[in-house]
């Protein structure tokens, strides 16, 4: 698919179908976020992938939407901070290196015909305890991953005379 288009079209699913996604599907979103790039390359990351067939009401304590568990795969993106880059005024680039390796993902599901969800707004205790995520790391970032069994809604967007400066503030 063409770029552009790719970027319109790919939407957050909120129902997807039961049919399993294929390995070799996986296999190229996962190869996508490894080829995203980082600060000073360090991919201070990590992507659990959970198989969600059997889990649900385990895993619905992570993110309490019934669309988060139908999918057959939740894929979490951890920061590992102690190799994440750190600017000269201290400022970490922890998260934005997670969500530029999520974003690569998502396009890359969206572009394989699959189904995603940005969801930040998760239990992070809970995914720490289900997940077993050592202290040291960080859960972030959440996607399910399949096959959508919904329509996307009308995107609006703000005009870019609205979102673009030129030169100056």
């Amino acid at each position: 698919m063409e770029f552009f288009d790719l970027i319109k079209k790919r939407y957050s699913v909120r129902a997807y179908t039961n049919d399993p996604v294929e390995d070799e599907k996986l296999q190229q979103v996962l190869e996508a976020a490894q080829w995203a790039p980082t600060a000073a390359n360090r991919q201070p990351f990590q992507l659990v992938v959970i198989r969600t067939a059997g889990r649900q009401e385990e895993l619905s304590r992570i993110y309490h939407r019934p669309w988060f568990v139908q999918a057959p795969i939740l894929i979490c993106g951890v920061g590992v901070p102690r190799m994440g880059w750190i600017r000269g005024d201290n400022r970490r680039y922890l998260d934005v290196d997670v969500a530029i390796i999520m974003d690569h993902l998502i396009l890359a599901a969206a572009n394989l015909g699959l189904g995603t969800c940005w969801v930040a707004a998760f239990d992070a205790a809970a995914a720490r305890q289900i997940l077993k995520l050592p202290d040291e790391v960080e859960p972030l970032i959440f996607t399910p991953l399949g096959y959508a069994a919904d329509q996307p809604a009308q995107k609006e967007r703000k005009p870019l005379s609205e979102l673009v400066r030129y030169n100056q503030w």
